[in-house]
């Protein structure tokens, strides 16, 4: 009896776990708290602290040669997952504001910034250059391109890279505040600005496919992720495939949320996690973030003297390509110094021109380092 109580006790997680996983345990219950309690982008972050406390623990072997995560992020190593992600983001957006707006796109393009200072960085680290572009893209906030380029160039690192872009796109409404205050003043803050003008339906329809082509022609090496985006945002403003439409905006879109977190989660296992190498990776992404969204506000300040006070330095933050997360948060701040003041639709122009900048400085960095 007491060699079988002794034989069950050795089959438990709880004979084998460490004090590594318990860390980890730990952090993922912090994510969880900060999902369900604080709602801060629970889409995004319940998976993925879901999927990193199931991979830490012990003897569940999960992301084993034969676990089911193990088969989910087959997805996610070869690049399928974000493509799709971006089909679904482009079914999903509204590029009317950057229509009306042409010079909003240069708010996203300053905010880019971030991903090549990590780049630097992490060069001065000792990483490779593959390396460095993988970590550098971190800066732009968007977790599909950030799993895409690590995919192609860097698949050792996906897991740190994956769980850093996708933790600061949840993390954005507590990163993101305290950066433009430092940089803003409360006038600043408080203009408001004019109503866009209307954009036309001839307008959007043509937008997607110009874009598509010129920025493929331009750099091939884009074509997997604007071309999906240009290619959801076509069905979505032709208006004569609804159901594609609503299938790209909802199941689709869940259900790769779903998978893509979970996986992207459990590749946050202590033995992983827990190093130096990945630790630095967390810090430069955290650095490039922070870098991007700045350099976003202070081209905002540069806006906001050339037109003498009519552009919101605050939609320079929207710039990374965090979306819709920045441009919430730009709207909250603005409500918050001037409850009359409505910044969504103009902090959503900088905002998807960061969509777009982000996957064009991933064609970029594929072409220098693949």
């Amino acid at each position: 009896m007491l060699k079988m109580l002794q034989n069950f006790w050795f089959s438990t997680g709880f004979s084998a776990i460490t004090y590594k996983e318990l860390i980890m345990i730990m952090i993922s219950f912090a994510f969880l708290y900060l999902a369900i309690k604080k709602g801060y982008e629970p889409y995004l972050l319940i998976p993925i602290s879901f999927g990193m406390l199931l991979v830490n623990l012990p003897k569940a072997n999960l992301m084993g040669d034969s676990g089911l995560l193990h088969y989910l992020y087959m997805g996610t190593k070869l690049g399928i997952y974000p493509p799709l992600i971006f089909l679904c983001v482009g079914a999903s957006t509204d590029f009317g504001p950057l229509i009306a707006n042409p010079k909003s796109i240069l708010l996203g393009a300053a905010a880019q910034f971030g991903i090549f200072f990590a780049f630097i960085g992490a060069i001065l680290l000792g990483f490779t250059g593959p390396e460095a572009a993988s970590i550098g893209i971190i800066g732009g906030a968007d977790g599909p391109t950030a799993i895409y380029l690590t995919s192609q160039l860097a698949k050792d690192l996906l897991g740190p890279i994956a769980l850093a872009a996708y933790s600061y796109m949840a993390l954005v409404p507590i990163i993101q505040p305290p950066i433009i205050r430092m940089l803003t003043t409360k006038e600043e803050r408080m203009v408001k600005m004019e109503q866009l003008r209307p954009v036309s339906k001839k307008e959007k329809v043509i937008f997607p496919i110009i874009v598509a082509v010129f920025t493929i022609l331009l750099l091939p090496s884009s074509a997997p992720l604007i071309g999906m985006l240009m290619f959801g945002n076509l069905i979505k403003e032709s208006e004569i495939v609804p159901k594609l439409v609503e299938t790209a905006q909802n199941s689709m879109m869940y259900i790769i949320t779903i998978i893509l977190g979970l996986t992207v989660g459990a590749k946050a296992d202590a033995n992983t996690f827990l190093t130096v190498q990945t630790l630095g990776i967390v810090a430069l992404g955290l650095a490039a973030f922070s870098i991007g969204t700045a350099c976003g506000v202070l081209f905002g300040k540069i806006m906001y003297k050339m037109t003498n006070g009519k552009i919101n330095p605050m939609i320079g933050a929207a710039g990374v390509s965090a979306v819709p997360m920045s441009a919430r948060v730009v709207q909250k701040m603005g409500v918050e110094e001037n409850p009359s003041n409505f910044l969504l639709m103009h902090a959503m122009g900088p905002n998807v021109a960061g969509v777009i900048g982000s996957a064009v400085a991933a064609g970029i960095l594929l072409n220098i380092f693949k």
